[in-house]
């Protein structure tokens, strides 16, 4: 999956902006709450995003896969290779990222965004 694709698909959720912070690497925000990081930079393509905690274990062990620097103590993972997940599977997880954080969102604020979570 390119950039252009993760944009393209992130685009889609209520309420989203992007911008690029720590100036390499492309923020993906609902709310200005970060839920997918890609690194702009790194050859091959990595990203990293939130997970459930039943996931975070399963997927810190998976080839590929690691706890995010920083950030594994709130369940967010990095990927690698961006590429090395169909883009279905990749879809899968920034849907689910953005859910978790968008649902931790104030009720008043998912409402005025328009977000079902």
């Amino acid at each position: 999956m390119h950039i252009e694709d993760l944009q393209a698909l992130c685009r889609q959720f209520p309420g989203v902006t992007e911008s690029i912070k720590w100036e390499h690497d492309l923020c993906f925000c609902v709310a200005d709450k970060i839920f997918l990081v890609v690194g702009l930079d790194q050859v091959p393509v990595s990203a990293s995003f939130k997970v459930s905690p039943e996931d975070f274990e399963a997927l810190s062990s998976r080839p590929g896969f690691k706890p995010a620097p920083y950030l594994a103590r709130y369940k967010w993972v990095a990927l690698d290779d961006v590429n090395s997940l169909a883009p279905q599977e990749m879809e899968q997880f920034a849907k689910a990222s953005y859910k978790l954080v968008a649902g931790k969102l104030p009720r008043k604020k998912q409402n005025e965004l328009g977000l079902e979570v």
